[in-house]
């Protein structure tokens, strides 16, 4: 049984709370968890290996959203899989390092997403705004300086966070009330002065989130006026449908996390707050492949070509 107070100045371990159900209602929660998160991994693959072996999908925009599925299977997999485990035998214990290695790969992959999503909306802006100069806009070279820019900010913001999280004080209790290691509930088990921790967090995660999504703002309203200028209205509606299934995903994944992150930490409700949690680590990255192939002829058309081929390989 894990320790539930602790007297001395530190802890070795923490215990994940995650949602207190019945024993019936877990089986049905691990059951529910296993199937979303095989669909994601399933989701994903599928649409790296199809960006990967298909000739018509090596353009920027399917190279962004190949790394966004690659980022997405890491995100999800830095809570599902202990979430699963959690609920299959009841182990909630993590210990000191396997929560502050979950905290800041969660915190990474998370910083990386953001970014990677104003880069897919600078590729619309480009391709839209400025199309005889998009090849240049978003040469190979681009592309994959946008990519490190991705990576590089979301391990800066990780490192920060996890680094001023863990050198807090955890001296009173090790109960975590949430399914995985996060910033807020972190913050609220410490028994040191958490004001800077806050402060800078606020600061810099809020940067990343609020700046990149100021960016994403701006460019659709380039594209916006853009589009106005088309003559015809089948014009119109040709542009801003390639913008549609970007503008859904950055909706959720962005509502939800400034609902998270950008509150004041007396308002956070844990209740609601692993809720939200759930759609942003475990149902937005199912969602992103089928809300990026629903309607999109160039990937029914890549699924169609791969099908076709082992069916004469065959």
């Amino acid at each position: 049984m894990p320790v539930r107070r602790q007297n001395q100045t530190s802890v070795t371990e923490f215990v994940l709370l995650g949602f207190s159900v019945g024993p019936k209602k877990q089986t049905l929660l691990f059951a529910l968890v296993l199937l979303v998160y095989l669909s994601t991994l399933a989701g994903n693959l599928a649409i790296i290996v199809l960006v990967w072996i298909d000739q018509c999908l090596q353009t920027p925009m399917y190279f962004l959203l190949g790394n966004l599925s690659f980022v997405e299977i890491c995100y999800t997999s830095t809570t599902a899989p202990k979430m699963l485990w959690d609920f299959l035998l009841g182990d909630k214990t993590i210990s000191f390092i396997g929560c502050a290695l979950q905290l800041y790969f969660f915190g990474t992959l998370g910083g990386t997403e953001c970014v990677i999503l104003l880069a897919m909306a600078y590729d619309r802006y480009a391709a839209i705004c400025h199309p005889l100069h998009y090849t240049l806009l978003m040469s190979q070279k681009v592309c994959w300086g946008l990519l490190a820019c991705s990576w590089a900010l979301g391990n800066f913001n990780s490192f920060i966070n996890t680094a001023l999280v863990f050198s807090l004080d955890f001296c009173q209790s090790n109960e975590i009330d949430h399914f995985f290691c996060d910033i807020p509930p972190l913050l609220k088990l410490s028994c040191s002065d958490t004001s800077v921790s806050q402060l800078v967090t606020f600061n810099i995660s809020g940067g990343i989130i609020i700046g990149a999504f100021g960016l994403i703002l701006l460019s659709y309203i380039f594209i916006v006026f853009s589009v106005l200028k088309i003559r015809t209205a089948q014009g119109r509606i040709k542009a801003f449908s390639t913008c549609v299934s970007h503008l859904t995903v950055v909706s959720i994944f962005y509502g939800t996390l400034m609902y998270t992150y950008l509150r004041p930490s007396s308002s956070h409700s844990m209740e609601q707050d692993r809720l939200v949690a759930v759609l942003y680590t475990i149902i937005t990255p199912m969602l992103n492949p089928l809300i990026y192939s629903f309607r999109n002829k160039e990937v029914h058309g890549a699924v169609r070509r791969a099908l076709s081929k082992d069916r004469w390989s065959s």
